[in-house]
């Protein structure tokens, strides 16, 4: 039944003026303000949980992947500038364990502390100069003409309206530029997106004597299903030690719709069906778990995630387009502002499908345009960055992990800086001076 009610007319109050407004608080939103802030604009980082980190604290990732790369066999960290200094934050705080070796021992990632990432981003975008408005649902936006001028928010305080000069969507979703406009897509050419996960922590494990238990897991997780018991929501489980050997993170679930296809982040029904559903598969995979591996025998789940973890919705269709043949050639780009070294991990039905660059010896990572954070048409005053800049399905199945989110990030607030010194357009940015400028910060934009 389409029924509506229409709500009178009221005027919205303008919450302030900023020259850079960034929607979303995950890697690519903190990179960004904190770019845009340490170039001296007045920058305001709006997020709608009371915490950064996106879905490496509300998602209960606790780990970094793309961070480095597998450059020649040799595990080096290619994602640096602002986010390694993120990093010595989280490590000054006792929250970094070492890196550890995922995937067959094929690349490095890099397990964290979730209390201490929080209080670390804090920090980290605070010393900028930025401001954090927490607790802000973006459910709008206002547009004028050819650029969007502001972001309206509800919260506990009402609603109201974020004016800015230069917009930043690291929302994840894309929200913001399906609002403006701007042309986007989801899925795969098949209308298929990744399946999302709930992510959950084990407590009271003896390390000791679970040893090396992610390689022997899989396994035991197979044979129980060759000998009849029910399949398990995804084929073989990612369980890994965090800072302490007592407490481990698992990435073993696998959230769908009653129809097989994954739940979709931008529908509030399958939301609440899909966190109903993963906290009832953390128990279901834990209790085999706790009864089948050794050193789990008095574990118990310390933390589910406080929301599903989604990987893919809307994608901004940008002046380019990164694709997965980009990722797995390890392709070049003359307006390259960051590197992104993780493979391809595409979440399909029931499993996870890991695709590496080509050759015996490549170069281990791709090189991440400028273009990707452009929008092919829609206002020209927005940056979009993190997993919904503009990639194919195959492309953001690599690069939507928080290694390049945190270099498109820093290289969309530096942008915005650009862009204010010009005519306001990001289309119009000098992008050598932007290179020039991420280098100078510490950023890799080759190898």
């Amino acid at each position: 039944m389409n029924a509506f009610v229409t709500e009178p007319a009221r005027e919205t109050p303008i919450l302030g003026e900023w020259e850079v407004v960034v929607l979303g608080g995950g890697p690519s939103g903190l990179a960004a303000a904190t770019a845009a802030a340490r170039a001296g604009r007045s920058t305001l980082l709006v997020e709608k949980s009371g915490y950064l980190g996106g879905a490496g604290t509300g998602g209960g990732l606790s780990t970094f992947c793309g961070m480095y790369s597998n450059v020649h066999g040799e595990h080096v960290l290619t994602v640096r500038g602002h986010a390694t200094e993120l990093l010595e934050r989280i490590d000054r705080l006792g929250g970094l364990r070492a890196p550890h070796l995922s995937f067959a021992d094929r690349i490095q990632a890099q397990a964290y502390d979730i209390p201490a990432y929080r209080r670390a981003a804090d920090e980290h975008v605070l010393a900028a100069g930025a401001q954090l408005l927490y607790h802000a649902f973006a459910v709008g936006a206002v547009t004028g003409g050819s650029t969007v001028d502001g972001v309206v928010v509800e919260s506990k305080s009402g609603r109201g309206v974020l004016h800015a000069q230069v917009v930043i969507d690291c929302s994840g979703d894309g929200d913001l530029l399906a609002w403006t406009g701007a042309s986007h897509e989801k899925a795969d050419p098949h209308g298929e997106m990744l399946f999302p996960s709930t992510m959950f922590r084990i407590n009271a494990v003896d390390g000791e004597r679970a040893g090396p238990a992610w390689k022997i897991l899989p396994r035991m997780m197979d044979e129980a299903v060759a000998a009849g018991r029910p399949k398990f929501p995804r084929r073989g489980a990612i369980v890994r030690p965090q800072r302490d050997d007592l407490e481990w993170r698992a990435n073993a679930t696998q959230l769908r719709n009653p129809d097989g296809t994954a739940i979709d982040g931008t529908d509030v029904w399958q939301l609440t069906s899909g966190e109903v559903q993963g906290r009832a598969q953390a128990q279901e995979v834990f209790e085999f778990i706790r009864g089948k591996v050794p050193g789990f025998e008095r574990a118990y789940i310390v933390d589910i995630g406080p929301e599903i973890g989604i990987r893919e919705t809307r994608r901004l269709i940008g002046k380019y387009v990164l694709t997965e043949e980009d990722v797995r050639s390890c392709a070049t780009f003359e307006d390259s502002i960051g590197l992104n070294g993780w493979p391809v991990e595409a979440h399909v039905d029931g499993d996870l499908d890991i695709r590496w660059p080509y050759g015996e010896d490549p170069v281990g990572c791709n090189q991440l345009p400028y273009r990707m954070l452009l929008p092919a048409d829609g206002p020209s005053n927005l940056l979009v960055a993190g997993r919904c800049a503009a990639m194919t399905h195959g492309g953001q199945s690599a690069a939507r992990v928080a290694g390049p989110c945190f270099a498109m990030g820093q290289a969309a607030g530096t942008a915005a800086h650009l862009a204010l010194e010009g005519d306001g357009k990001v289309a119009d940015v000098d992008v050598a001076r932007l290179r020039t400028e991420l280098e100078s910060e510490g950023a890799w934009l080759s190898v």
